[in-house]
């Protein structure tokens, strides 16, 4: 199995500047951010994706994987496309959109998978914090 230019490109651009392309975290308490973490024990890769929101607007994003080179291409590739994006944008991002683009081997789409689902989780968490953000804004009212 051999990896496309695209991974190899990404995994070693990743490792020889982190911080450019997005690898860190935020500050977890900050109200503004949403975190989404996924692995999959098969393989042992984990992906943990934190968006910083304004209103709808994914304004940046942070990530940490623990993987191999598809798995860290496939987390460097959703930081493309989401940064800008609103929550609706990003809901539309599917698995075989990051696969096509990294041109992933059939053997390492699970990578492109583990991307998709740290996003919905993301996301998830998102809107859990502001539905508990209305209800505390509906409890204040009472």
């Amino acid at each position: 199995m051999a990896y496309s230019k695209q991974v190899v490109d990404r995994f070693e651009s990743v490792l020889n500047n982190p911080e450019q392309h997005a690898v860190g975290r935020f500050d977890p308490n900050d109200p503004n951010v949403a975190t989404g973490l996924t692995g999959a024990p098969a393989c042992g890769d984990v992906m943990k994706l934190q968006l910083k929101l304004n209103n709808d607007i994914i304004e940046d994003v942070k990530f940490k994987t623990y993987g191999c080179g598809s798995a860290i291409a496939s987390s460097t590739m959703f930081v493309d496309m989401l940064k800008g994006k609103t929550i609706a944008e990003a809901k539309e991002i599917k698995d075989k959109d990051i696969a096509a683009a990294l041109e992933l081997p059939a053997i390492k789409l699970h990578c492109s998978v583990l991307a998709e689902e740290s996003i919905h989780r993301a996301i998830a968490d998102w809107e859990d914090k502001l539905r508990h953000r209305q209800h505390n804004q509906i409890y204040k009212e009472v």
